[in-house]
């Protein structure tokens, strides 16, 4: 199966605190003005900040980044690093990933990774 946005993450198990790399690779051939990263904690008020892309401190990290095309510039790959301090109320909570392609306002493609995070 062919997609036009993937994102992975560098671990699928992890502890509160660790460091999250994660890669968004994009293989749209198509015009599109921005390329969002969302990060969800299931069933919690928590967040998983965004502190990193391609190696640049992120001067206001949050869990919902938008990065306009001229920003990304020619490349088709996006490393980012994340961190949350979450720690489960049970055995582990879902961390959600999410990368989409946004051309006009509209999303014109997505890509959904999860890791979990143990207590």
């Amino acid at each position: 199966m062919s997609y036009d946005i993937t994102v992975t993450l560098n671990n699928t198990e992890m502890a509160s605190g660790e460091e999250i790399r994660g890669r968004i690779v994009i293989s749209y051939n198509g015009r599109f003005d921005s390329v969002v990263i969302n990060s969800l904690i299931e069933n919690s008020n928590d967040v998983v900040i965004i502190e990193t892309i391609n190696g640049k401190q992120v001067s206001h990290p949050y869990p919902r980044l938008s990065l306009l095309k001229s920003d990304i510039g020619d490349t088709n790959v996006i490393e980012f690093l994340a961190r949350t301090d979450h720690v489960p109320k049970d055995s582990h909570s879902s961390v959600k990933f999410r990368a989409s392609l946004i051309q006009e306002h509209k999303e014109i493609a997505s890509n959904i990774a999860y890791l979990k995070i143990l207590t």
